[in-house]
């Protein structure tokens, strides 16, 4: 089964006078092939937290929070997991007005985006897209169905995918994705490449949309 986790970092606020919004907006994927694989991960996010963080309740890793060296602590144990990172990053202030009044438009354009360049010929069996859960259940419905709608020409009808959006305590990669995008997205925002530069290995694909 192949694997698809999605997370995105900065803000899609566009009031850059009298607020003060991100400057880009990142949205990554994260490829895993196998279950194996999934569960590789998942066991070093568990381990990154019971051996890093306190040990209370709720506790979970996240980009925007942990300090580098619990980032290379996690990195350390899934660098030799075979997954793959794709991810595009928005430059806010070169959006069209009037799309900045619809930003579920845009939300969905650019991970769709991302969608486009994933290799899907690799799957063979079933496709699972998982996102982090934070849309109302009208725009879960309506990205789905964009989603599907706009993948259905380059997946093979035979393989079905499965599209859930799930709370990311419930499905421990969606931590490990959510580091890798905060990462990129420093990059961008702040030119800040110290936790990117740890695990740029594994990006097969980075880009900026309207540069």
């Amino acid at each position: 089964m192949l694997y698809l986790y999605l997370d995105e970092s900065g803000d899609l606020g566009f009031d850059f006078f009298t607020k003060n919004p991100s400057k880009y907006f990142t949205v990554t994927v994260m490829l895993v092939q196998g279950m194996e694989n999934r569960k590789r991960i998942a066991k070093a996010i568990k381990r990154t937290i019971q051996n890093k963080l306190l040990k209370q309740k709720g506790t979970e890793l996240k980009g925007s929070k942990q300090s580098i060296e619990v980032k290379k602590y996690f990195y350390s144990h899934v660098e030799s997991v075979p997954f793959e990172i794709y991810t595009l990053t928005l430059n806010k202030r070169r959006v069209y007005d009037y799309l900045t009044q619809k930003k579920d438009r845009v939300y969905n354009f650019i991970a769709r985006k991302v969608l486009d360049v994933i290799p899907f010929a690799n799957a063979s069996v079933r496709i699972g897209l998982v996102i982090d859960r934070s849309k109302s259940k009208k725009e879960i419905k309506e990205f789905d169905n964009y989603l599907i709608q706009q993948l259905s020409g380059r997946i093979e009808p035979k393989i079905p995918l499965d599209i859930d959006h799930h709370l990311s305590h419930e499905d421990l990669p969606l931590q490990a994705v959510d580091m890798f995008s905060w990462g990129i997205f420093r990059k961008y925002e702040k030119d800040d490449w110290e936790w990117f530069n740890i695990f740029r290995e594994k990006i097969k694909h980075d880009d900026i949309y309207l540069p």
